[in-house]
Formats: structure tokens, sequence, C-alpha cells
């Protein structure tokens, strides 16, 4: 039994298949697959259910698997004690973040990483929050940026800043007047939204639920519309096919023509953003310096936390 096999059989429980999981190994599915077959062998046990379209652990899978991640996080615990006893913020730092932040924050925070800590290089992952936590429990990651509230996975969690909403609107549009727009005037809006997956979606869902049962007739669909990237809805909404919700971070500095940024009447609907990792991860100091940088970002419209 290899560190290297105990890798494979979790990229395969989290990918739930073994072309997606020996991608993310970076090697070949037949390797990844002979790997595998080789350690359920010598467990003489099966871990995996092989689907014509997916993959499912069997039930003692499902506790290997769980043992593997905790072998994996311990392992890389070692690796992490022998950096602090050099220089914790010597070496590269594993940083996830979520879709609806990444874009904004991540410019202006990789400079002043640079600028401050030059041997320790950003490696980044953009993803959902739930595919965050996956890579933070096996590893994969050292630290994330997300929004709260998620699944509580016994991480340490030190809050960054609560950022405020803002409604986008055509420039024609006839709430691109008003000096501050109310939860209650978008419901006759035809709204543009994340699609499934994005936690973003979620929390624009809480301030605006009526949007959340989308009808098969006509008036659901012209209700709802969903876009890829804040930005592609950005330009829907300017092209005049709706009103959307944006985090005040993603308010550009230029406003295009066609858009107007509308505050929502006090109190305004916000969420609050987090620097999250494992308990056990040893480079404390590391991710101290990184939530320093992220404090030496100018902020626009957020209220930082300490």
């Amino acid at each position: 039994m290899t560190l290297t096999e105990l890798r494979y059989i979790v990229a395969v429980a989290r990918e739930r298949h073994f072309g997606r999981a020996a991608e993310a190994c970076f090697v070949s599915q037949p390797t990844l697959s002979v790997a595998i077959k080789k350690l359920e062998e010598e467990l003489d046990v099966k871990i995996f259910e092989r689907g014509a379209n997916e993959v499912t652990m069997t039930p003692l899978g499902e506790d290997i698997v769980r043992q593997a991640q905790s072998v994996i996080e311990q392992a890389s615990a070692i690796k992490d004690i022998a950096k602090r006893g050099k220089d914790p913020l010597d070496g590269p730092l594993r940083l996830g973040i979520i879709y609806t932040i990444g874009p904004y924050l991540l410019p202006e925070l990789v400079k002043h990483c640079i600028d401050l800590y030059p041997r320790m290089p950003l490696m980044l992952q953009e993803n959902f929050t739930q595919k965050l936590l996956d890579m933070l429990r096996t590893g994969e990651l050292d630290c994330a940026i997300m929004a709260e509230p998620f699944p509580d996975a016994g991480l340490a969690v030190a809050p960054l800043y609560d950022e405020s909403f803002v409604v986008a609107v055509p420039a024609s549009h006839p709430l691109a007047k008003k000096e501050r727009i109310s939860a209650e005037e978008l419901k006759a809006e035809t709204m543009l939204l994340l699609g499934n997956g994005h936690c973003f979606r979620d929390h624009v869902l809480e301030v605006c639920p009526e949007f959340a049962r989308f009808s098969t007739d006509a008036e659901g669909i012209r209700k709802s519309f969903e876009g890829s990237s804040l930005e592609t809805i950005k330009h829907m909404v300017a092209s005049g096919m709706g009103v959307t919700v944006v985090p005040a971070l993603s308010v550009p500095d230029v406003v295009p023509a066609h858009l107007r940024y509308v505050p929502f009447e006090a109190p305004a609907p916000t969420r609050r953003v987090v620097l999250a990792w494992r308990r056990t991860f040893t480079r404390y100091e590391a991710v101290a310096a990184l939530r320093n940088a992220v404090y030496a970002c100018e902020l626009k419209g957020v209220e930082r936390l300490s």
C-alpha cells in the first residue's frame, strides 16, 4: 500500500469517475485503474462499484476512503512540519477560491503576495465551495477563501470581510434612475442568476426567494435565466435581458455605458467572506501572512473584519 494508491482512491471517490480522477492526479486512466485494482486485491475488498455512468463506493469502501483521507492529511503534515522548521513563508501555498470572489480579489492579492512574500508563491484553484471543501479535507489545498455559510468540515475559519450586494440593471431601465432599490421591487423583474453549484446563487435567492421555484410555463421562463459567470450575466443585463444582484467587489471602477449599479435600501444584504484551513495545517504563519495580504488590498465596498 502506498500514499499514491491512497490518493488515487480518494480522487475516484471525489470525482466518481475514473477518467476525471486520473486527470486530477495527472496520470493515465489505465495507470490509475491498475493501481486501485492492486490495492483492492491487497486488501481483499471491493472499494468501488463500477457502473455504466458513475462509480460508487461500497459501504466498506467509504470507511477505507475516509481513513485514506486521514492518512494523506497526516503525511502532508509531516512535510509542513519540516517546512515550518525552516521558514513557514518559504514554499508555495495552495489556495482555493470560489468563482465569485477570484476574479475580483486575486489580481491585487497576488500582487501583494509577490511584494510581501516573494518566496511564498500562490498555487491557485478556483472552484465551487463543495469542491474546495473536499480538496481541503484531502490535503490538496492548504487553505481557501469562501463565503459563509458552508457545511462544517471541522476547519479553522478566520473572517476577512463582509461584502454588500448591489443590483445591476440596464442603463435604460427605470430602476437605473433610483438611488436605492428594495428587494420587493425586484419581484416584478426578470432575474438573471448563476447556475447551480454557485453559493452566490443561493445568496441571491435568500434576498429574492420568489425566484427559487422555476416553472416551465411562459411566465416562469420569462422570470428566470441563468449564466455561467457573473461577468457573462452582466453582459446579459447590459443587453437588456433583465437585472441581477452582484457582490460589491465585482463593481468595476469604470462602469460600462449600458449598465448601472444601484445599492439596496438599508439594511443591504451581505455575505461574509472567510479564510478556512485544516486545523492540522502547521504553517499557520503562512495563513496569517495571506490574511495580511488580503487586508493590504483596497477592498472597495466591503467592511473589513478583524
